[in-house]
């Protein structure tokens, strides 16, 4: 009986294998091979894929991955995205028939990752399984919403003459060594009691100044909101081109659900740098300052993708902060002026101020924020535009005022005052200020409050302010951080706590004796 049962068990298999194998029809699948032709620096030749496309990811025998960007009849331009000693004529290249494309998800916050995804940080695996294209067409116009909110950088003179609005892209620039870094970091430091995340796209970069950053950034508890993307100076070209476009594929993840993120991009400057190396390798046509023709477009299109969603979109945003580096105090160069051209607003970081010890070294007259003003706190618009334009006075009387011209009490006036705002706008590296605190400060500036109080103590005198804020209202502070329009009330409320708290620093009323007074 158990035979039985074994052998007609045996004949049902073998009759379902022979149906399986009836039904099984091969199917043949092309497979294009090519083989590398040349090497250099960055990219390789390779012949042999007829049916390649442009941008296609293209991978080696040995691992390393490449992007399709000249596709000729001949031969097709490959740029590496790895180690380009270890691929050599005669190697195997194939086709993988999709785009260049990044992991995206909450899982990368937190975390530092190269261009293609890769940890950096030590910490295992990045958790996630969505992929996006590091090539993405931006939002269209009807999908787009009017910048209204305020991006808060805790930067005095940011926030209150130069305004960032969330989904606005404000150019930072100026010479070496300036601290454009230093105000995108501020801005990022800022961001954790904001509900923003936060991208820091690093490209050219020395490893010990990323080290740097991201140091700074753990100290302060502000990495596990942020994301790190990481192309370092010693690396392939191809992976510093692509870089911020993977960058902005991981922050429109967050953007499209429904989040504010912030992007920097340090910097812009070597973005080009490559993108010039690489296309002069692959002797496309070079242009002014042997840019290729399409330099412009390579930047338009990665910064057309930063804006403020409609609410049918979810009403996320995306704050892009490109920096670009200048040379010798020059932004009508090609670069500085393309991305002027393409941002809402730079902020111009110049030298003679950082030499001046004025930090952060903005400079007001040739800064501007064309979008970010529609979207400042009404609180900040009250005084802003009288700060503003006193500034601006103080900066060309000051000029005369070295000459050892005379000057009446009025113009003196006017120095002594524009002195204050000047100290006043001071603040030092990773110590953003509250808004509250900032609006504080302004009124008390735009009031005079602090014409009397000597230059070398102005310092203490904000902070004493500053600490005496706490003492504000709960509703008062409520209109402060809300659309609300300041009204006299509130003003004359915070000008009484102003002017309790800089007493103590106003300087004792001379003694003078009377002329008929008893000799000794």
């Amino acid at each position: 009986m158990a035979a039985a049962s074994w052998s007609q068990s045996l004949e049902h298999t073998f009759h379902a294998l022979q149906e399986a194998r009836e039904a099984f029809v091969p199917e043949l699948v092309p497979l294009e091979i090519g083989i590398v032709t040349n090497v250099s620096t960055g990219i390789a030749m390779v012949s042999g894929l007829p049916g390649v496309g442009s941008e296609e990811l293209i991978q080696f025998e040995n691992g390393i991955l490449g992007i399709a960007f000249n596709v000729d009849p001949d031969a097709v331009g490959v740029v590496l995205l790895g180690d380009y000693q270890s691929v050599e004529a005669g190697t195997e290249v194939r086709r993988t028939g999709r785009v260049m494309d990044v992991a995206v998800g909450d899982g990368l916050l937190g975390r530092v990752v190269d261009p293609l995804g890769r940890p950096l940080d030590d910490k295992g695996a990045v958790a996630g399984t969505l992929r996006r294209p590091v090539e993405r067409p931006a939002p269209p116009i009807m999908d787009r919403a009017a910048v209204t909110v305020p991006l808060q950088t805790g930067v005095k003179v940011v926030d209150a003459m130069i305004p960032i609005g969330r989904g606005q892209r404000e150019l930072i620039l100026g010479d070496r060594q300036t601290g454009k870094t230093a105000l995108a970091i501020d801005t990022i430091l800022n961001q954790s009691s904001q509900n923003v995340l936060c991208v820091y796209c690093a490209m050219g970069q020395r490893a010990s100044a990323v080290a740097k950053v991201i140091a700074q950034l753990d100290a302060q508890a502000a990495l596990q909101d942020c994301v790190v993307v990481v192309a370092e100076g010693n690396e392939a070209p191809g992976l510093a081109y692509i870089a911020p476009y993977a960058a902005t594929s991981i922050a429109e993840y967050f953007m499209e659900a429904g989040r504010d993120v912030l992007i920097v991009y340090d910097d812009l400057t070597h973005h080009a740098r490559s993108y010039r190396e690489l296309s002069l390798l692959l002797r496309r046509p070079p242009g002014r300052e042997a840019y290729p023709g399409d330099i412009f477009y390579i930047h338009s299109r990665l910064l057309e993708r930063s804006t403020h969603l409609s609410a049918d979109r979810g009403g996320g945003s995306l704050t892009a902060l490109p920096i670009i580096e200048t040379e010798a105090q020059d932004i009508s160069a090609y670069i500085p002026t393309n991305l002027i051209s393409i941002t809402d607003g730079q902020i111009y970081l110049s030298p003679t101020l950082f030499e001046l010890g004025v930090l952060p070294a903005v400079d007001v007259a040739q800064s501007v924020s064309r979008v970010g003003g529609a979207a400042q706190r009404a609180a900040y618009r009250a005084v802003a535009g009288d700060l503003k334009l006193a500034y601006s006075q103080f900066e060309e009387l000051e000029s005369f005022a070295r000459f050892g011209t005379r000057l009446d009490d009025s113009t003196r006036k006017t120095i002594e005052h524009g002195r204050r705002i000047r100290e006043c706008l001071k603040q030092p590296e990773s110590h953003p200020v509250p808004m509250v605190e900032q609006i504080a400060v302004l009124l008390a500036l735009a009031a005079g409050l602090f014409d009397p109080i000597p230059l070398g103590t102005m310092a203490a005198a904000e902070t004493a302010l500053r600490l005496a804020t706490k003492h504000l209202a709960a509703d008062l502070v409520a209109r402060f951080t809300s659309a609300a329009h300041l009204s006299p009330e509130d003003r004359a409320a915070t000008l009484a706590i102003a002017t309790h708290a800089l007493a103590p620093f106003q300087p004792a009323p001379a003694v003078t004796t009377g002329a008929s007074a008893a000799p000794p």
